[in-house]
């Protein structure tokens, strides 16, 4: 294994590190919100999230040391280029210093068009380190042989000659509203082998009560499940690129992936929200907020209520691990509200006077902050904002974490590169693909608030 591919190693191990840092901190937050949490519990979670730290720092230096050596490594590159030993070195007539018997980096007679050179500069750019050395040793190459041409004229001499650049690095890829929710609740391997997953729920249970007089019947209630079957779900996108772009361009393939995984995982995370029948949307309990003027203070009533009917629901099933899950738009429109009161009854982690927390997290990055009564916030933008008669309210979900649950295969998105098939257009066809199932409904305990308090919000401060 080359340095440059231990140096790619330690950057991927860093950045696992960090996610899992994160998460450890996530996991912290939501546990300080549960009214009924320990001293000992909480001091558990803040050793893992410790250890997380010691692992980010562990990473952070080891890959601090491969890059110092790559950097030494490169110097003494650099060296030797220069001081080549004296019995290989002379003096042309022109008094001007050659290499001598060892071969250019780029030689003419093996790459008249200079496409290696060319796709070295674009492989540079996208972070590829190998060629980014074979580039140095040519610049150098350029140096010995032709120094005294090349420090007497800029670019603009060579028009021909320099190469021009986009910053490929740098492209702005299609916005999507990702997957916040999907990332926030309950995730299962789905099995390897079937098109449905069936879950067996308990509807009527055993009955106990007291026994009338000795020696009598005993209550006794047969028992009752019914079958929840769940669909697996086939989600999947394509797109046909030219051979050129592939070939000549670059990173092209690169891009257009990024992009098909993306709105892979938007269409996902907007199918748990949103599908018809068996989305979150479909299966809430609906609490109505009619509002001609509505404030934020008028709101919060409504958002207790809906938890307060998560929990009636699951009863002693409930995990206490609730989610509140909203639009950007409403999410800061809570933040911009002013208020003189507070709640009567302090929550942990919860200044009194503030209508809850906002934690400053980037979206899709996990929870974003918490409400007056400690319920962690997700926001996610694929709520839709054309609900109701006016098209132009949006809805807020309450639901209990544990108990809303997506199925994704380990690999998923996959994805499929075949030429063939476009061969006679000499296209490339790119196709992702993914299968998953979902469902709310394992206990129906779900809330959402709609109605006209929901409407576009206007930034008033009230």
């Amino acid at each position: 294994m080359t340095l440059a591919e231990l140096i790619a190693q330690a950057r991927t191990a860093l950045d696992t590190a960090i996610t899992a840092r994160q998460q450890e901190q996530d996991a912290l937050m939501a546990l300080r919100s549960d009214e009924n949490l320990t001293e000992e519990a909480v001091a558990a979670r803040v050793a893992t999230r410790d250890a997380a730290d010691q692992e980010v720092t562990r990473r952070q230096e080891a890959l601090a040391e491969l890059e110092a050596e790559q950097a030494r490594e490169d110097e003494l590159a650099r060296l030797q280029a220069r001081t080549a030993p004296a019995a290989t070195r002379a003096l042309a007539y022109d008094r001007v210093a050659r290499v001598g018997a060892e071969e250019r980096t780029y030689r003419p007679d093996e790459d008249r068009r200079g496409a290696r050179f060319e796709g070295d500069v674009a492989a540079a750019f996208l972070g590829d380190y190998e060629a980014r050395d074979r580039l140095a040793r040519h610049m150098q190459e350029e140096r010995v042989e032709r120094g005294d041409q090349l420090r007497a004229a800029g670019t603009g001499a060579f028009a021909g000659l320099v190469v021009p650049q986009y910053l490929t690095d740098m492209y702005a890829p299609a916005a999507q509203a990702n997957r916040p929710f999907a990332d926030a609740i309950r995730r299962h391997d789905l099995p390897a082998q079937g098109m449905q997953v069936n879950i067996s729920r308990v509807t009527t249970g055993a009955e106990v009560d007291n026994q009338t007089s000795e020696n009598t019947e005993v209550a006794e209630q047969d028992m009752d499940d019914t079958n929840l079957a769940i669909p697996v779900q086939t989600a999947a996108g394509q797109q046909t690129i030219s051979r050129q772009s592939v070939e000549r361009g670059a990173g092209v393939e690169a891009v257009v992936l990024d992009d098909l995984f993306r709105r892979y995982n938007t269409n996902l995370d907007n199918k748990l929200l949103n599908q018809a029948t068996t989305g979150l949307s479909a299966v809430a309990t609906a609490i109505t907020y009619t509002d001609t003027d509505p404030t934020a203070a008028e709101l919060y009533p409504r958002v207790v209520e809906g938890l307060a009917g998560v929990e009636a629901a699951m009863l002693d099933m409930a995990s206490g691990d609730n989610l509140a899950v909203m639009h950007s738009r409403r999410w800061y429109w809570m933040q911009n509200a002013m208020g003189s009161t507070w709640p009567l009854i302090t929550q942990p982690g919860v200044i009194a006077q503030t209508l809850g927390a906002n934690y400053a997290t980037a979206y899709g990055r996990g929870i974003r902050g918490i409400l007056p009564n400690g319920t962690p916030v997700v926001v996610d933008n694929n709520i839709a904002t054309n609900l109701g008669a006016g098209t132009n309210e949006d809805e807020i979900y309450l639901v209990d974490r544990q108990e809303c649950h997506v199925w994704e295969d380990p690999d998923a998105p996959m994805y499929i590169r075949a030429e063939q098939a476009k061969a006679s257009s000499l296209g490339v066809l790119l196709v992702v693909y993914g299968y998953f199932a979902y469902t709310h409904a394992r206990y129906p305990q779900a809330r959402k608030i709609s109605g006209t308090g929901l409407v576009t919000p206007a930034f008033t401060g009230a």
